[in-house]
């Protein structure tokens, strides 16, 4: 049995995005085991029946299994919070959060900028099952502090937004949640703990789509909650179990070895993004460029002291048009004359994404709902790689130097 060494305390987040797993196996692993196995072999009877009812230890892979607790453990430790739970998506990760924290009759306070899936899942899902949902400003802290009803839970934020990048002020919002006797979840995908810890700043639960930076090379789905060890245990543990929305051990694996590079791969992103975001805020096609980043963002300052100095790998642009239709033509033209970007809507990827979220992230909401988020037809999103940015610039010059 190889013996482990308890690692020392305050290592610095790149090492522990390296370091933090689970003890080796008898083998002496490097490199953390991938174990693909639906259940675990019990020493006896009486140790079935109390790992079954207490939870401790491996018993079946819909309730936990080594390499998926490697990668809460390490998530948690990234953004410092007590412990973590893994789920099959971002969006498995919601849907737990709120069947482990709602019931009928409760009220949740929503950005309307936030991710369309996340906004058609409480707008039209959650109602079905009385789930009040009142949508605010994702930037005014007074619209979400006038929202707040007796029977407020949840304030639930997603900063920066996709694909606008608004940024709100977690610590406002953690005060007023607290106040109202409410929990403040913070959706982390875009920042990753590289740039922000939510916890950090008063939010009680992190969330992550995994599939984004925590992967960083499109390869596979995952996502989670991060918080107190009573949320995880208490109120989240138990509805993975029952409606199995489980991470599987693969995914887990995967995403777990993607932790490594997280911190060379975000900041490289970052640097790329800003490098990118000031090259189209002077292009003359461009009519406007949304980037936490730059100067002319309405949120620079509060990003900037909240996201660790650095704006992120996503940034938006607008190319404008005399009608919705010619915009969205235009921006069809410069997506469509790309010979090296990737078409596609994921983001956090080493490959630079650009997408039309218009007609795909948000394609499935109401054009009120578009308006209200400003996702109108001349929006372009580009979520930066690691390319090399005169190869980006180049690529995007095939369509933007020729704009009709």
């Amino acid at each position: 049995m190889t013996v482990e060494r308890t690692l020392p305390p305050d290592l610095h987040p790149d090492t522990l995005a390296v370091r933090v797993a689970i003890d080796r196996s008898q083998y002496g692993e490097n490199s953390e085991a991938l174990y693909l196995t639906t259940g675990f072999v019990q020493p006896d009877s009486a140790t079935s029946a109390v790992r079954f009812q207490s939870g401790e230890g491996y018993t079946y892979a819909r309730t936990s299994n080594p390499t998926v607790t490697a990668f809460e453990r390490r998530l948690a430790a990234l953004e410092g919070t007590e412990a973590a739970i893994g789920a099959a998506s971002g969006m498995g990760a919601i849907l737990m959060m709120i069947m482990g924290l709602l019931k009928s009759g409760d009220h949740v306070i929503l950005s309307r900028s936030m991710f369309g899936s996340t906004l058609n899942l409480f707008a039209k899902e959650f109602g079905k099952f009385g789930v009040e949902t009142t949508f605010v400003s994702q930037t005014d802290v007074a619209e979400w502090r006038a929202a707040v009803k007796p029977n407020t839970k949840l304030l639930f934020a997603e900063t920066p937004t996709n694909p606008l990048t608004e940024v709100c002020d977690i610590a406002a919002l953690a005060s007023i949640a607290h106040d109202a006797g409410a929990l403040l979840a913070v959706d982390n995908a875009f920042a990753t703990p590289v740039l922000q810890k939510p916890a950090a700043l008063g939010a009680d639960i992190v969330m992550h789509s995994g599939t984004k930076y925590l992967d960083g090379q499109g390869r596979v789905m995952a996502g989670a909650l991060c918080g107190s060890q009573a949320l995880i245990t208490e109120k989240f543990a138990p509805v993975v179990r029952t409606a199995g929305m489980v991470l599987s051990p693969f995914n887990a694996w995967v995403v777990l070895k993607g932790l490594e590079t997280l911190g060379i791969r975000v900041k490289a992103q970052c640097e790329a993004a800003l490098a990118m975001a000031r090259w189209l805020e002077a292009h003359p096609a461009v009519a406007r460029v949304y980037y936490p980043g730059l100067p002319s963002h309405p949120q620079h300052d509060l990003a900037m002291r909240q996201q660790n100095g650095l704006g992120g790998g996503v940034l938006a642009f607008v190319l404008a048009g005399d009608t919705p239709e010619q915009a969205r033509a235009r921006a069809f033209h410069v997506i469509d004359s790309c010979r090296m970007l990737s078409i596609a809507t994921n983001l956090g990827d080493t490959k630079t994404i650009i997408s039309h979220p218009a007609t795909t992230s948000h394609g499935r909401l109401t054009e009120e709902q578009r308006q209200a988020a400003g996702i109108t037809q001349g929006v372009i999103r580009l979520a930066v790689g690691l390319e090399h940015v005169g190869d980006i610039q180049a690529d995007l010059s095939r369509g933007l130097d020729n704009l009709q």
